[in-house]
């Protein structure tokens, strides 16, 4: 195998509560993934050998969950997959195991007496649709490998029973096999390559499979998956064996696409390098996808984030411009400007406008934001001014007029956004009456702060227009003169000239003092109403108050309302969700505000680098070479939420990359 951050042996696998922590995500490109623990043994309902979105739908599905795996020869079975259910476990594959490594694709190694069985799996990129390779060393003839898929064909985030309404029926091809549950999703096809085989029609219901993290989660956690058969597959030493499972139309030939994808993989990552910034670019491109339009976006995280509007525009500058990569960063901008709607971008994107789900009011704000990004990494000034410059002004001048969500410019001149009873900052979960758990709505400091910089940058840009005429510097005066009157309310409302650190919210005569994390935020924008001396006075208090080696904490530890642990039900976890836990994507902020608010030195710049190198150890456990999406708040921090988290992800390389380069 090539160079591999992640491994496991046999006698780490051997913990079996270690093992089944540990998960591996495979990408297909179009937001559809391969996913389970190390010993294949799933824990989530979100685990599957094959999960995609079918054709004309939103949500993800699960196909295939998994195959049952056995070998045969000389009379005996030995068992290579594993699966829970109450007060058992069956078959027990994990007792053979003997190595696995995630990178260029997962490869699992067997030891049965003199054999050594190998099983690989890869999605295709831009096909939905999931390759599995056996191969054998040192194999006695006439071994069998028995597959007994099993199918579950429901949303990805629901759970199946038996059922009448599926159809058993397999529809044997020239090539391999077509079945098809249900009329409402696409048929899945398996064709294998390498040996050949036989199908056993076998109709049968595997009941009550156990995922224990769903029910960690508070959720039901029994699934019945129904298997149609047994394929038999001769396999010796001399044979490779390829089975492909398909919601495609139609399938290339295993062995070739089996080839062709790993042969990308390991040109694409030779000058990668073994740590945690190379680990992350590794996986960049899985947080890309196409729609059926042909639309890039970004998905928010996996297994159960789609497209989102906020995520989208906080990854993306990490996820292309940290790493040289301007065209697709240009790409995502500009395909997310049909969705503009009353100066607002959604919260989920469907397949345009009118199908997508708005209501919140900063991933307009981190659009803006985004585009400046991309112009001072070089994006083409024709482009900026023709295409983006219109859509900066319009979000300006609708949260000035007043938009949906209670979106409005106060008299104060400050942005106002949100209610009582919704929440539209990124702390936005409820409880469970529905009512918001960290209420933020009026002024929100890092709202204002983004609101600030739109229009210092609407000020900029008309300033250094290169059609200069009396209308441009009349644009440039008006958006110029508010924001002057912007930053001086800002600093009024918020800035705390005692202890030295700005209120997270104001509304009328409230004022919540409590120290979050969002005040780094605006200490960490280019453009900003606060002196270098109060960047400073926030990132000590931030450093004393929120950080840790996973991020900076959602709440101080000495606030009564501080939950350090996350877990329990959903409605438990969401109490913690904004009120403790700590959010590794901050740390991209808290670095590039400890840069502008201090003299450069070798010590300092040590300091930033070991804050983001820190995540190595994270990178071999949870999601394996993925940044989850939250850690809990109290010590040792345990990971939770999303296991494969973008704006995670993209936050660690843009810190990485102003470490390095500067702001």
């Amino acid at each position: 195998m090539t160079n591999t951050l992640t491994h496991m042996t046999r006698e780490e696998v051997l913990q079996l509560e270690k093992s089944l922590s540990r998960e591996w995500f495979e990408f297909d490109g179009l937001g559809g993934y391969a996913s389970s623990t190390v010993l294949m043994c799933p824990t989530r309902r979100y685990h599957g050998l094959l999960v995609g979105r079918p054709k004309g739908h939103a949500a993800r599905h699960v196909f295939l969950s998994r195959f049952e795996e056995t070998l045969h020869g000389r009379g005996k079975s030995f068992p290579l997959s594993m699966a829970r259910y109450p007060d058992v476990v069956e078959p027990h594959g994990y007792k053979s195991f003997e190595n696995f490594e995630l990178t260029p694709y997962p490869h699992f190694e067997f030891r049965i007496g003199r054999v050594t069985a190998h099983r690989e799996i890869m999605m295709v990129r831009g096909q939905r649709t999931v390759l599995c390779r056996y191969w054998l060393q040192g194999a006695a003839p006439d071994i069998e490998l028995r597959l007994r898929p099993l199918l579950a064909f429901r949303q990805a985030e629901s759970l199946t029973e038996e059922n009448l309404d599926l159809n058993p029926k397999v529809q044997r091809l020239a090539y391999g096999f077509r079945m098809q549950p249900y009329a409402s999703l696409p048929a899945m096809q398996l064709r294998i390559a390498g040996a050949p085989y036989q199908f056993e029609a076998d109709p049968v219901w595997y009941r009550q499979q156990l995922y224990t993290k769903d029910v960690e989660r508070g959720y039901d956690g029994l699934e019945d998956n129904f298997s149609p058969g047994i394929l038999h597959l001769g396999l010796d030493e001399e044979v490779e064996i390829v089975v492909a499972a398909s919601l495609e139309e139609e399938i290339g030939d295993p062995l070739r696409l089996w080839e062709e994808e790993s042969y990308r993989r390991k040109t694409r990552n030779t000058e990668l390098e073994i740590d945690t910034g190379g680990v992350l670019r590794r996986h960049v491109d899985n947080y890309f996808h196409r729609s059926e339009s042909g639309r890039l976006g970004l998905v928010a995280g996996f297994p159960w984030f789609i497209e989102r509007g906020r995520s989208s525009f906080l990854a993306l500058p990490g996820l292309t411009l940290a790493i040289g990569e301007l065209e697709p960063c240009a790409e995502v901008l500009s395909g997310a400007l049909p969705f503009f709607r009353r100066g607002l971008l959604p919260d989920r994107f469907g397949s345009d406008a009118e199908r997508s789900e708005y209501g919140n009011v900063d991933a307009s704000l981190w659009w803006a934001r985004a585009v400046r990004l991309w112009q001072k990494a070089g994006g083409e000034e024709e482009r900026l001014y023709a295409e983006y410059l219109p859509v900066l002004e319009e979000i300006a001048s609708r949260y000035c007029e007043g938009t949906d969500f209670a979106v409005y410019m106060g008299d104060d001149d400050l942005l106002h956004a949100g209610s009582e009873d919704r929440s539209v900052t990124w702390m936005d979960a409820y409880d469970a009456e529905g009512r918001p758990i960290t209420s933020r709505h009026g002024c929100a400091v890092e709202i204002n702060a983004l609101w600030f910089f739109l229009l210092q940058y609407l000020e900029r840009l008309y300033k250094n227009a290169p059609a200069a005429s009396a209308e441009t510097r009349k644009r440039a005066k008006h958006w110029g003169a508010l924001r002057k009157r912007v930053g001086v309310a800002f600093l009024d409302r918020f800035w705390l000239e005692g202890p030295g650190y700005l209120a997270d919210c104001v509304r009328g005569d409230e004022r919540d003092e409590s120290i979050r994390p969002n005040q780094v935020i605006a200490a960490a924008l280019e453009f900003s109403p606060l002196s270098k001396g109060q960047r400073l006075e926030i990132v000590h208090c931030a450093e004393q108050a929120l950080l840790t080696d996973r991020g900076l904490r959602s709440l101080c530890p000495k606030n009564p309302a501080y939950k350090g642990k996350y877990q329990g039900t959903r409605a438990e976890r969401d109490e913690a969700y904004h009120q403790g836990s700590v959010w590794p994507w901050l740390l991209g902020f808290f670095v590039e505000a400890y840069m502008r608010s201090h003299r450069r030195s070798k010590a300092r710049k040590q300091f930033l680098r070991d804050l983001v190198d820190g995540f190595e150890p994270h990178l071999r456990s949870y999601g394996q070479e993925h940044i989850s999406e939250l850690f809990e708040g109290d010590p040792p921090h345990r990971a939770g939420g999303a296991i494969a988290h973008a704006v995670s992800a993209a936050e660690l390389l843009r810190a990485q990359a102003l470490i390095e380069e500067g702001v």
